[in-house]
């Protein structure tokens, strides 16, 4: 089939690789434009596109699709169908209607819950204890299309977002191939979304990355695995007048109290509000991620200390 491909983060390339190695003719790649980004703020392609200029396929990147100009050119593809994973973007009813078989999208949750920008982070932030992957067919509303494929996965209790997102990675390539070769067969069926139970996933803020360590641990344990490991749960610690950034990357539930912040244990185990959190990966700023033992050895908290 002739694929127009609209993606743009890491997970969207794995799809995008999946469907060339299949053999379909990608006529053109959307994906949102270079942004600045590292210490010098230099204008960086995003995952998406770098692989498509690898490959040598046509980039497009309209920052939206208000230009009628844009229009045009999308439909000057003539593409069978558009695929859309990650994009970024809400297609207007013209992108929508351009392809002969209109837009799929590969969605990260179990839809109606967690429509939106962030599936992946919301759901294990929520402690949902499953998820999945959603190929539907676009319509004008926010994730709100006819479903066509399901996949469903389990979160396990100590999964970070990292981790889901690398399950998902080929089973939704898997799976939206599955999707676009029953377009093609003409064999594809679509059930309408569930109008209960509907949750958004709205796009991570800076501000919920600060660590507040009077939450209950379970609360907090499933922030931390949420957001990591971008851009990282953190928290600060004064030594030797000194106050440094911390990312805590990954944790351990663990029967133990204390005052909130207080080190229970030179091994790291925080106390929270109810219950407490041992620490098994973080990150000190401008440093590399360490278990709790290489931390130490560089930079000791003991026992007795805070976190703030």
């Amino acid at each position: 089939m002739r694929i127009i491909f609209m993606g743009t983060p890491d997970i969207a390339v794995t799809s995008l690789g999946e469907l060339i190695s299949q053999g379909h003719d990608i006529v053109a790649v959307y994906c949102q434009p270079p942004r600045p980004a590292g210490r010098g703020k230099n204008l960086t392609n995003t995952p998406v596109h770098q692989f498509a200029l690898d490959m040598g396929l046509e980039v497009y990147t309209p920052l939206n699709f208000k230009d009628a100009a844009d229009i045009e050119v999308f439909k000057s593809h003539e593409g069978d169908i558009a695929v859309v994973v990650a994009y970024g973007l809400l297609l207007p009813k013209a992108i929508l209607e351009a392809p002969e078989h209109g837009c799929l999208n590969l969605h990260a949750s179990l839809l109606p819950r967690w429509r939106g920008a962030a599936p992946i982070q919301r759901a294990i932030m929520a402690g949902d204890s499953h998820t999945g992957l959603m190929v539907m067919q676009m319509d004008e509303g926010l994730d709100t299309g006819n479903i066509c494929l399901i996949e469903t996965i389990a979160i396990t209790p100590n999964m970070t977002a990292g981790e889901l997102h690398d399950i998902m990675a080929p089973l939704g390539a898997n799976l939206l191939a599955r999707a676009i070769s029953a377009v093609g067969w003409g064999g594809h069926s679509e059930v309408v979304q569930a109008v209960e139970g509907v949750t958004y996933a709205k796009k991570i803020e800076k501000s919920e990355a600060k660590i507040d360590w009077q939450l209950p641990a379970k609360q907090l344990h499933n922030h931390i695995r949420g957001l990591s490991p971008f851009p990282g749960a953190w928290c600060e610690f004064e030594k030797d007048g000194k106050i440094s950034r911390i990312k805590i990357l990954q944790t351990e539930l663990v029967s133990a109290t204390g005052a909130a912040g207080q080190l229970l244990d030179d091994e790291l185990t925080v106390a929270c509000s109810d219950g407490a959190l041992k620490i098994k990966r973080l990150q000190r700023a401008g440093k590399g991620v360490s278990n709790v033992a290489d931390f130490q050895r560089g930079y000791f908290i003991g026992k007795d200390e805070f976190f703030a």
